[in-house]
C-alpha cells in the first residue's frame, strides 16, 4: 500500500494510468477503474475536460489523480509515470486512449495532417508503451486503444487508419518483445462509438449510419461502457494469459459481412 497527495491508502497492485480520460471513451475507462476498486491517474491534454472529470468523479478522490499533459509532448510520458509513483505508487496498468479521428481520405491529406495524426496516435502511443516497458520492471501490463478501421479498410479516413494499423502492428511486436518480463500488450478496436465528439455525425450522417450501424449484427452503435468493459477484462486477472490480442468491440461489424433485411 502507499499514500496519495491527501495520505489516504492506495493499493500499489492496482494502479492504472488512462490517457484521455477526459472524455469519450477515456473517461468511460477511467471511470471502469475506479469503480473496480483500482487508483486512476487520469490524463486528458483539455483542462476543462480534466476539471469536469474530476468534479463528477469526486467520490472517488482518494484513488484518482489527474494530470493535464499532451502525448505528443516527448517529455510527457516520463512526467506522467513519474506523478504517478508519487501520488499513487507505481503503475501496472497502461492505457494508450488519447488519439484524434475524423481523418479524411489520402487526397485532402497534407503532409502536416499526416504527420499530426500519425504522432496523436501511434507516435503517442508508442512513447508511452517505451515508457511503461522502463518503468514495469516487476510486470504489468498495456492496453491499446487501436480501432476496426486500423483491421477493415473504410472509406475517407487515411492517416487515421494507417495510425490505428500500426498501434496493432505496435501492439502485436510489444507482446511478443516483452512477454518474457512479465509484460502483457493488448489492444481493443472499437467501431462506432457514441461520444461528444461523434454523436452530432452520428445523428445528422444517415451514411455514415448505414455504413457502420447498419451493416453491424448487434445493429447499433457502442457506447463507452462498452469499451471499458473490454479495456478492463484485458487489464484483469482474468486476461492473465492473454498477450497480442486485438479485440474488436463494433457489434460484429469487422468480422461479419452482414446485410440488414430490405
Amino acid at each position: 500500500m502507499t499514500s496519495n497527495q491527501e495520505g489516504v491508502r492506495v493499493d500499489k497492485s492496482k494502479v492504472a494510468i488512462v490517457t484521455g480520460a477526459g472524455s469519450g471513451i477515456g473517461r468511460g475507462i477511467a471511470q471502469k477503474f475506479l469503480a473496480e476498486g483500482w487508483a486512476v491517474l487520469a490524463v486528458e491534454k483539455r483542462a476543462d475536460f480534466l476539471d469536469q472529470f474530476l468534479a463528477d468523479n469526486a467520490s472517488f478522490a482518494e484513488r484518482v489523480v489527474g494530470m493535464h499533459a499532451d502525448v505528443t509532448d516527448r517529455d510527457a510520458p516520463k512526467a506522467i509515470f513519474e506523478r504517478c509513483r508519487a501520488k499513487l505508487g507505481p503503475a501496472i496498468c497502461l492505457v494508450n486512449n488519447a488519439g484524434l479521428g475524423n481523418a479524411k481520405e489520402a487526397l485532402a491529406t497534407s503532409d502536416d495532417d499526416w504527420n499530426y495524426y500519425l504522432d496523436v496516435n501511434l507516435g503517442g502511443t508508442f512513447r508511452m508503451c517505451r515508457r511503461a516497458i522502463e518503468e514495469m520492471s516487476g510486470g504489468g501490463n498495456i492496453v491499446n486503444i487501436a480501432s476496426i478501421f486500423g483491421l477493415v479498410g473504410f472509406r475517407g479516413s487515411s492517416p487515421y487508419s494507417a495510425a490505428k494499423a500500426g498501434v496493432i502492428g505496435l501492439t502485436r511486436q510489444l507482446a511478443a518483445d516483452y512477454g518474457p518480463r512479465g509484460i502483457r500488450v493488448n489492444a481493443v478496436a472499437p467501431g462506432l462509438i457514441v461520444t461528444p465528439a461523434t454523436v452530432e455525425r452520428i445523428e445528422s450522417n444517415k451514411w455514415l449510419t448505414q455504413a457502420l450501424i447498419a451493416t453491424a449484427p448487434l445493429g447499433r452503435a457502442g457506447t463507452p461502457e462498452d469499451v471499458a468493459e473490454a479495456v478492463f477484462f484485458l487489464a484483469s486477472a482474468g486476461a492473465r494469459h492473454i498477450s497480442g490480442v486485438v479485440l474488436p468491440v463494433d457489434g460484429g461489424w469487422s468480422n461479419t459481412r452482414f446485410y440488414p433485411d430490405l
